[in-house]
């Protein structure tokens, strides 16, 4: 028989579904299709439970599909049961809601559970797929589960008091086509429920059949920066558990244990691990707005950004500079407008959008910009540059070895605007005068020094926890050192070219990374080459390809 229909009030709001959605292992971007469009419509989102900082990280991340105005409930704030009566009430009264749930929901998940809690009250449910550790995890460590000649992969929860890990071993003993897989093998802690731990489930292999040298291989945090993977025999996994984490790795779980044919290819396969600055902590000094690309360009090298502004950049004292300068170019003042940086663009961009004026505004004027991220600001906003400094030199000075001279019988008009920060140097200017142009410098916005970042964050860059820093300019180098002190002797300094590596070596700063053209996609791809040197130097000469942050021994970069 069906349950009878609870009782409704007229009154009352239809109730709301409820989805449970697999957010799948550690890295957000194994979200499916499916469960992004489930967050951007819930009115209500149950976190999942984070292990460390890393998925803290995580869970920003996945609620960045929500909506506006979702509430957010912390799985700290209730959980198991207490978290399923607690959706269907919301849904009771109308919110659509959400919870995530690692991994599949229900797949080593309790998300059957919710589902029948639905059931009972009338609610409607649905159970979004996510991407299991059994499968995500191997592909991250680069551990073929079912490769060639492989027909069977066996899945064994280890919280699961019931296995028989003895019989378990003797099934399996033998078989050359069969791959073994146990989820939450670790031993318990801190009377956490958890696996039969690695010594026991070595031992019943070996005592079912399976030689001491039989390959395996353990995954913890997987498809996270924090992942690390261990490759060993049965007979050895215990001690090279404890050698590794000997050397510094201090996340042990949730963890995977993999055997199997696959297992021997890792070192062939592996390819997340590999990553150039796999695992390193980068402070950006630039604002999450500023940096977006450059931490996209990091993440695909492996590492975890963290934007802290240096600065912060406010409108100029008196707006009449700037007015006059935009009458200028509509009234065909100038010949030529010069940006020298992505703020001045945005500053000339929004006093243009208060107007009601578009790039066409810029119709018979010349555009110059220095920098990448200069002149695709520019195409943004419709206007294509005319003049750029060659490559390897993106700066002022670059400018004006390529900007033509001023000649009264070929230049209409003789006056060049130049927008940019009030405490922009004058090279620029200079040279342009002397070649013969009248220049406009006009303050398009000021920057000041930004608000200290919070303690453990002056903790951490003082300390030597970040790995490296990215220096895009010398301001970020006196404001960094200004607002939280000098970075540790073990961190590698990255900065964007000659003067911003002058600006640090007064500081007292051992500049290990000088970009090739002052751009921060080459600042980035500079310092993650020196990440794959360190790493290769490191492995050919036997030893571990240990980050910066875990060589720190306390002390700090001496001072000029």
């Amino acid at each position: 028989m069906n349950p009878p229909e609870p009782q409704t009030d007229a009154s009352a709001p239809a109730p709301g579904p409820v989805a449970a959605v697999g957010a799948g292992p550690g890295d957000a971007g194994l979200l499916t299709l499916r469960g992004a469009q489930v967050l951007a419509e819930a009115d209500v989102v149950f976190g999942l439970r984070e292990p460390g900082p890393e998925m803290a990280k995580h869970r920003e991340a996945l609620l960045a599909h929500c909506k506006e105005g979702a509430e957010f409930v912390p799985a700290e704030e209730c959980g198991g049961a207490d978290a399923d009566a607690e959706a269907v009430r919301r849904a009771r009264q109308g919110a659509r809601v959400a919870r995530l749930y690692s991994g599949d929901p229900v797949f080593g998940c309790r998300a059957d559970q919710l589902a029948e809690a639905c059931s009972a009250a009338g609610v409607e449910f649905e159970l979004v797929p996510g991407l299991s550790s059994v499968t995500a995890v191997p592909a991250f460590a680069g551990v073929p589960m079912m490769p060639k000649g492989t027909g069977e992969v066996r899945v064994v929860n280890g919280k699961d008091e019931a296995v028989d890990w003895e019989r378990l071993a003797a099934e399996l003993s033998g078989r050359a086509d069969a791959s073994l897989a146990v989820m939450f093998p670790d031993a318990p802690e801190g009377g956490r429920p958890a696996g039969p731990g690695f010594d026991r489930l070595c031992k019943a292999l070996v005592a079912g059949g399976h030689p001491g040298t039989t390959p395996v291989a353990v995954t913890r945090m997987g498809g996270t920066s924090e992942q690390t993977t261990v490759v060993s025999t049965l007979s050895r996994l215990v001690a090279d558990l404890k050698a590794f984490d000997a050397k510094g790795h201090h996340a042990t779980a949730p963890a995977l244990f993999m055997m199997g044919p696959g297992v021997a290819r890792q070192s062939e396969l592996s390819w997340y691990e590999s990553r150039p600055l796999f695992g390193w902590r980068v402070l950006v000094p630039r604002t999450k707005e500023q940096a977006a690309s450059l931490s996209d360009q990091l993440r695909d090298y492996g590492a975890v950004p963290e934007e802290v502004p240096t600065i912060s950049v406010e409108p100029p004292r008196t707006p009449q500079q700037m007015e006059r300068a935009v009458r200028g170019l509509v009234t065909g003042r100038y010949q030529w407008v010069a940006f020298t940086s992505v703020n001045a663009v945005k500053a000339v961009r929004e006093k243009f959008e208060e107007y009601g004026l578009d790039a066409r505004a810029f119709a018979g004027v010349k555009v110059a910009a220095v920098g990448e991220q200069t002149a695709e600001r520019l195409r943004e906003f419709g206007i294509q540059p005319d003049l750029a400094p060659p490559p390897d030199r993106q700066s002022g000075a670059g400018l004006v070895e390529v900007w033509p001279p001023y000649d009264a019988e070929l230049d209409p008009i003789e006056r060049v605007l130049l927008p940019r920060a009030d405490i922009a140097t004058e090279t620029l200017s200079a040279g342009l005068a002397d070649l013969g142009w009248e220049v406009d410098d006009v303050t398009a916005y000021r920057t000041v020094r930004a608000a200290p970042p919070p303690a453990p964050v002056r903790e951490a860059i003082k300390g030597g926890a970040f790995d490296a820093v990215l220096f895009t300019s010398s301001s970020t180098v006196r404001n960094l050192v200004g607002i939280a002190g000098k970075p540790h002797n073990t961190t590698v300094i990255a900065v964007i070219g000659p003067e911003t590596a002058k600006t640090a070596e007064e500081y007292g700063l051992r500049v290990d990374v000088v970009a090739p053209k002052t751009s921060v996609s080459a600042l980035a791809e500079a310092l993650s080459e020196y990440g794959a040197r360190q790493r290769a130097e490191a492995l050919e000469a036997g030893k571990p390809a240990l980050k910066p942050s875990q060589k720190r021994r306390g002390r700090r970069r001496k001072t000029l």
